[in-house]
């Protein structure tokens, strides 16, 4: 990961600390909890994850390339598949007698 990315994920936890920090909905939250006689320490951890864009383009391009048309990968038509939900074009492709029609 290069360096201007890891201080632009720097500069996103300062700002998820400033929104907290400035945030009226916890400060009033919090000064309820010590009007009932407690000391609050707030400690909040946050998980960033990074797709790099390229590599899921290249995911979709390689669904594309097995037939499959728009934006799902192999991954999300298996999801889908384990569901049992299919493309409306391919309930089209394979049952023709659902619809009436006939492939020629």
């Amino acid at each position: 990961m290069n360096q201007k990315v890891k201080n632009l994920i720097q500069k996103l936890g300062e700002a998820i600390h400033e929104s907290v920090s400035e945030s009226e909905d916890i400060a009033g939250v919090v000064k309820n909890i010590r009007e009932q006689g407690f000391d609050v320490l707030l400690m909040l951890e946050a998980t960033i994850g990074l797709n790099e864009v390229e590599a899921e383009a290249d995911e979709v391009t390689d669904a594309a390339d097995e037939g499959t048309e728009g934006p799902f990968t192999s991954n999300d038509l298996d999801f889908l598949k384990s569901l049992r939900i299919s493309l409306a074009e391919d309930e089209s492709t394979d049952s023709p007698e659902s619809t009436g029609s006939t492939e020629v």
